[in-house]
């Protein structure tokens, strides 16, 4: 027997500012800006991309006090802040833990750590590498340090699946709630961008080119799209059962009305590939499987990010499955950038009716696309949403989230 799923809490830290609130003005205004990425270690290829969305200096003392905050790498100080934020959200800050569950999504992992563990293998030997440095290096670490955090015993897991890590943990936080394998389960989407890993993506040119004015822009679906931009943060959402949730007299955010896992055989490893029919055929057989009829779907947070074959790739799987009746297609990413969780935010948000952001960038139609995602500043809040996540070698995410029962509206 598996039980109703529901999202009762939300946190989020990022280059846009520290809680939801912050976030949702963002995704309103399109106020964040890039910073120059420090390019004196020379990892960075001439003409390039030189700016990300950074966090770096967001102060978190108060949701990570120092003592504990030295021990951490970045991203765990991220997760930590956000997770607290989330249970605050939710009306848990005080519960117990027991039966806890932690699912962390991330792409890259602690890449600072594991970049400084690598320099003193290289250049010491292995006999001065860091245990302690070590531990924080892998991509559990977050899930650890989360654990830690608020003592959840229950499983504590991390998912590697580049752009759809986010959605991933959702979906396996979302199996371990419905089966009772956990009481609730804090889900993680997080992640940090360094000079070197910015350094890396950009000579494998996926992030986004100086434009004539030096600008560097995502542009989701756009015919001038050239990449994405490169961004850091934090998302932590608490699942809980359904009955559980409003027995306790929680107000959810959205309840999780299916959830659809997929692969495109014909992606190589480093790159996506072009099998939108056979993922548009998987997902409709995951949303007639979970009961949810195409039709009824009036909102899709799209993972598109500015990227050519990725973009391509979501517009053909969408159109495919909706043909001419798609809804309307927001892609946050466009604002927030990629990675750093805050796409798995913004869904949330724009799912539960709290916020939900124009596709910032795209200003020209790609003729080869055939979609349009919607630039305008506000949307009807969704009964029904779809969320997409289409990933490099190919992994493929989908969940549908309904909007809440009417009630007592939840402050922003």
């Amino acid at each position: 027997m598996t039980r109703a799923v529901v999202a009762t809490g939300l946190g989020a830290v990022g280059p846009w500012g520290v809680g939801v609130e912050a976030l949702a003005g963002c995704l309103a205004q399109g106020a964040t800006r890039p910073v120059v990425v420090d390019r004196s270690a020379g990892y960075h290829a001439p003409g390039g991309a030189r700016t990300a969305l950074t966090a770096s200096g967001l102060d978190l003392s108060a949701l990570v006090p120092p003592a504990s905050a030295r021990r951490m790498s970045p991203p765990a100080r991220f997760a930590v802040a956000a997770l607290r934020l989330a249970l605050a959200d939710a009306g848990l800050a005080n519960a117990d833990h027991e039966r806890t569950g932690i699912v962390v999504g991330t792409a890259f992992g602690p890449a600072f750590v594991t970049e400084q563990l690598l320099i003193q293998l290289l250049r010491q030997g292995p006999e001065a590498a860091s245990p302690a440095a070590f531990t924080e290096s892998v991509a559990s670490a977050s899930a650890a340090q989360m654990a830690m955090a608020v003592g959840a015993r229950g499983p504590n897991l991390a998912i590697t699946q580049r752009e759809t890590s986010d959605l991933a943990a959702l979906a396996e936080g979302a199996r371990l709630v419905a089966t009772g394998a956990a009481e609730r389960v804090l889900v993680a989407a997080v992640d940090e961008m360094i000079p070197l890993l910015h350094a890396v993506l950009d000579r494998f040119r996926a992030l986004a080119r100086p434009g004539a004015d030096g600008a560097e822009v995502a542009r989701p679906f756009d015919r001038r799209r050239d990449g994405f931009l490169a961004a850091e943060g934090a998302a932590v959402v608490v699942l809980e059962a359904e009955p559980d949730a409003l027995g306790r007299g929680a107000r959810p955010l959205a309840r999780l009305a299916g959830v659809v896992r997929g692969f495109d055989a014909s992606a190589p490893a480093w790159d996506w590939g072009t099998g939108s029919g056979p993922l548009a055929a998987t997902l409709a057989r995951g949303l007639r499987r979970a009961g949810v009829a195409p039709g009824s779907i009036d909102l899709v947070v799209s993972g598109a990010s500015g990227a050519r074959r990725g973009d391509r790739l979501e517009a053909g799987v969408l159109t495919t499955l909706f043909g001419q009746r798609l809804p309307a297609v927001v892609a946050p990413k466009g604002t927030v950038g990629e990675p750093g969780g805050a796409h798995l935010a913004a869904a949330l948000l724009a799912a539960s009716g709290r916020a939900i952001g124009p596709t910032r960038g795209f200003e020209e139609p790609d003729p080869e696309l055939g979609l349009r995602p919607s630039v305008a500043e506000k949307l009807p809040a969704p009964r029904r949403t779809l969320v997409s996540a289409l990933a490099s070698g190919g992994a493929a995410t989908w969940v549908v989230l309904d909007a809440p029962e009417p009630s007592p509206a939840r402050a922003v």
